[in-house]
């Protein structure tokens, strides 16, 4: 359940993180989002073959609704993407910041569950991964959003 939760989060950081390398007004934030896609997409690689070995669905069943590892600031993926779509200039960079972070709080979450009460030795190492890598993104975004 793991794999296919964070596929679907990591599927979502990556559609924002793509919106913020074309819409991004800040240089620090653009690069920001690149260096989020660039590394989420290979960890949907390794959970998606994870699952194929393992003979299970790709998709979690009943998909994310209701999980709160998706919400951001309250709003699903869908209203925080429109929310993003709608802004400009700082107002993209600064928005895009908050909900990043706040996304990022809901992996960090998910996998310290994982971390709690996984079993498999490659999922709780990713999920390990998975916290250090994203809290040291969300002291970045919060220390970015300061010098704002």
């Amino acid at each position: 359940m793991f794999a296919q939760m964070m596929i679907v989060h990591h599927q979502g950081a990556i559609e924002m993180a793509d919106l913020a390398v074309e819409k991004a007004e800040n240089e620090d934030v653009r690069s920001l989002a690149e260096d989020i896609s660039a590394a989420q997409g290979p960890e949907i690689e390794q959970m998606t073959s994870w699952l194929q070995a393992w003979g299970e669905d790709i998709e979690p069943m009943g998909g994310m609704e209701g999980h709160g590892g998706m919400e951001m600031d309250g709003m699903s993926q869908g209203e925080a993407m429109a929310e993003l779509e709608g802004l400009s200039g700082t107002d993209f960079d600064r928005r895009f910041l908050e909900l990043m972070t706040a996304h990022h709080q809901g992996a960090v979450t998910m996998a310290e569950e994982e971390l709690a009460d996984g079993e498999n030795p490659q999922a709780l190492e990713l999920a390990q991964t998975i916290i250090d890598d994203q809290q040291a993104e969300i002291a970045q975004m919060e220390q970015m959003l300061q010098d704002r």
